[in-house]
């Protein structure tokens, strides 16, 4: 039972969605309204209690580092299990931990990445500069298309060719069936075909078809098929967008009289183009968008030539500068983790042999958090880049992994943009919260599938659906209403808190880090011995006050109206 301090997650539906009979057609990407009939609550930061809070955090955190470390110093036992694994580093001679194959292929390249990102940006404002016109802002799209030809060319050589067959079979896909239910039909099913079959023949090969010749210039990344998911969630979103217009078109939207009428982000996705700029030059543009086409953040076709034709108000310089002196923190943050704390090493060799239940589980916790830093990084790069280029794409991580207790928000504020994405063209066009029991499933099992097509993965998806309802129950059940008078609310509240981080970390620790056989290893240390349960005792004391704390961060947030404490 996970139920929130002084709110009732009742009023929270799913994911971040709201269930309106007309949703799909006209604010498919509406959130729910936050109940605020919880009455404000003082603050709780300068209180004794909170002090004590504060000398358990002080203890307890800088522990939970020093295990961590003691574990990858060369005179550990177990060192020489994963030492093959490390690299020579930069950081006062430690080796670095750069065995994360995803991770690692960004961390190399990050230089290419960064002149790329340089050079695209400066031509680009230079071409920008020369449309005068206000009325010739959509030629922007000849620059944006002419540039990302040239660069998926590089990057994926003779390959591109595959690419650009499998687009266009897409796009006239929707073309042809229009605003027929065919449209949405036939557009699922064949880009699910298209993710097996590139997961089952390794982007295809030419030689298969006797043009050997063309095998031989595979460019920069020749694994396209990888990044080609995040391109088959632009695929579905044009050919959706393209469907939804027919049902509801752009004239029947009487408070939009122009491009700058959009007051909203909300706008921006729910309401649709013209008809005409639903065109293969535009497809294509969308499609292979530069900045965002390695891995996102996802923009739908809509919001993406809303923003072409009127930028976000919310694009400042002073934001965009802000914004790239973080990512430069964060990347310095990483490099330090990664040459101290080497756990993602550790779970590759399975080196854990005699570790206690403690070290085990900050191998465990360790490894989320770098999981957290290895995404959060790519997608700020290029969320960055696009932010430079003029477009404002939703910020991919809301929050710090470490700060989440609810297993709803959690997943409103990790990978936000796929999240909407999968409310905006699964969840809602299911029913949404009308067919929860339902279309919960069919989320998370494509979730699962889309990262990869693995049996840990696929356990991951349906534990997060599993691990979801006595959240949703418990929160049905003991209301902030019906029992946030009592003097014992609080407490429960903290405990169904405890109760879902460590589901939501066993879900992630299979799905992303130990697999089943690892998180197997790790539940049987815990539960075996003594020590283990003590160990479990204390985890859950810990947890206990960090919940608190993040409650009150929570309610300060809603004190100064911040919009983020509904996330």
């Amino acid at each position: 039972m996970a139920i929130e301090q002084q709110h009732e997650l009742s009023n929270y539906l799913p994911l971040n969605t709201v269930d309106d009979s007309n949703s799909v057609s006209i604010n498919p990407a509406s959130s729910t309204s936050i109940s605020s009939a919880s009455p404000m609550q003082p603050s709780r930061w300068k209180t004794k209690e909170f002090y004590f809070y504060y000398a358990c955090v002080a203890v307890v955190v800088p522990y939970m580092f020093y295990v961590a470390s003691d574990l990858s110093q060369s005179e550990h036992p177990n060192y020489y299990l994963y030492n093959n694994l490390l690299s020579n580093g930069w950081i006062f001679n430690r080796k670095v931990d750069n065995s994360d194959m995803q991770y690692s292929q960004f961390r190399r390249n990050i230089p290419l990445l960064f002149a790329l990102a340089c050079v695209y940006l400066i031509a680009s404002h230079i071409y920008k500069s020369l449309l005068k016109s206000k009325k010739r802002k959509l030629q922007q799209t000849y620059f944006y298309l002419a540039a990302s030809i040239m660069v998926i060319s590089a990057l994926h050589g003779t390959s591109c060719i595959k690419i650009l067959i499998i687009i266009t079979a897409s796009y006239l896909i929707g073309q042809s069936t229009g605003g027929s239910y065919w449209n949405p039909f036939l557009t699922w099913t064949f880009n699910l075909i298209i993710l097996f079959l590139n997961e089952y023949y390794k982007g295809y090969e030419f030689k298969s078809i006797g043009l050997s010749l063309l095998d031989q210039h595979k460019g920069i990344l020749p694994r396209w098929h990888v990044f080609f998911n995040f391109g088959m969630l632009r695929l579905v979103s044009y050919n959706m967008d393209y469907y939804w217009q027919f049902k509801k078109p752009r004239t029947q939207y009487h408070h939009i009289m122009g491009e700058d009428a959009f007051t909203t982000d909300r706008e921006r996705i729910a309401v649709p183009c013209n008809f005409e700029d639903y065109n293969f030059f535009n497809f294509l543009t969308y499609i292979l968008y530069t900045p965002l086409y390695i891995c996102g953040p996802i923009i739908t076709f809509n919001d993406f030539i809303s923003q072409i034709r009127t930028p976000s108000s919310k694009l400042t310089l002073k934001y965009v500068l802000t914004y790239a002196v973080r990512l430069a923190a964060v990347l310095l943050v990483m490099e330090f983790t990664l040459h101290y704390i080497y756990v993602v090493a550790i779970s590759k060799a399975q080196a854990w042999d005699h570790d206690t239940p403690l070290q085990l589980s900050m191998i465990g916790y360790f490894n989320l958090v770098i999981i957290w830093m290895k995404l959060l990084i790519p997608w700020r790069f290029f969320r960055l880049w696009a932010l430079a280029d003029g477009i404002w794409p939703e910020e991919n991580m809301i929050r710090c992994m470490s700060n989440n207790f609810s297993a709803q928000r959690f997943w409103k504020s990790w990978h936000r943009s796929f999240n909407r994405w999968t409310i905006r063209y699964i969840y809602i066009p299911l029913g949404g919260s009308r067919y929860f029991a339902f279309s919960m499933w069919v989320v998370f099992t494509f979730v699962a599938v889309w990262h990869d097509i693995e049996l840990k993965l696929l356990a991951w998806g349906w534990l997060i659906c599993l691990f979801l309802l006595p959240e949703i129950i418990g929160s049905k059940i003991f209301t902030y209403k019906k029992f946030g008078h009592t003097s014992y609310y609080r407490i429960v509240c903290g405990l169904g808190a405890v109760g879902n981080i460590l589901m939501m970390m066993v879900a992630n620790l299979v799905g992303f880090c130990l697999g089943l056989d690892g998180m197997k290893a790790m539940l049987v240390q815990i539960f075996s011995s003594t020590d283990g349960l003590i160990f479990l005792v204390t985890v859950i004391f810990c947890l206990f006050v960090a919940a608190q704390i993040m409650f009150e961060i929570r309610e300060s947030e809603k004190r100064r109206g911040d919009p983020k404490w509904t996330m």
